[in-house]
């Protein structure tokens, strides 16, 4: 009896997103779902209360690693709002635009949205880049957000 491979075909091979790098993402459910026009009612959007959705620019989270898994944890953006400066909104890191990033507008992490997803979502090459201190404050974020801390005798 022939051996099977355990390897899984890699949908994109030639795409590899690296943590800290920003990607347009499709966040439609189902990934074929159209964009609504502007003003669409809520409950016609393709996606279900809250969620996040349509193709928007997201950080990729997760650590390099070999799961033989084709997902990757990322955290949406979303055009920054002036008022979500206030502290009532201290899940949105402002992440501004800059040569790095290559971002089209200053954006916000939506650290509450932070998702694993499929890379059949994702673009065709990254667009750019967060630094270390923006990509460390988002992460710290989601932590904050799902209320881990460390543990009090944990060696920094």
């Amino acid at each position: 009896m022939p051996k099977r491979s355990m390897k899984r075909a890699n949908p994109k091979k030639s795409i590899t997103p690296q943590r800290g790098e920003v990607w347009l993402v499709n966040f439609n459910n189902p990934p074929s779902a159209p964009n609504p026009p502007e003003g669409t009612p809520q409950a016609l959007l393709p996606t279900t209360g809250d969620e996040i959705y349509k193709p928007r620019p997201a950080v990729v989270m997760n650590i390099v690693a070999s799961w033989h898994r084709q997902l990757h944890i990322v955290v949406p953006l979303t055009k920054w709002k002036a008022h979500y400066a206030e502290n009532r909104y201290f899940w949105l890191i402002q992440v501004p635009r800059d040569n790095s990033n290559k971002l089209n507008h200053d954006s916000a992490a939506d650290t509450f949205q932070v998702k694993s997803l499929s890379i059949k979502r994702f673009g065709k090459k990254a667009i750019g880049v967060v630094g270390p201190s923006q990509l460390n404050l988002i992460a710290e974020t989601v932590a904050f957000c799902i209320g881990y801390s460390l543990p009090k005798n944990f060696a920094t």
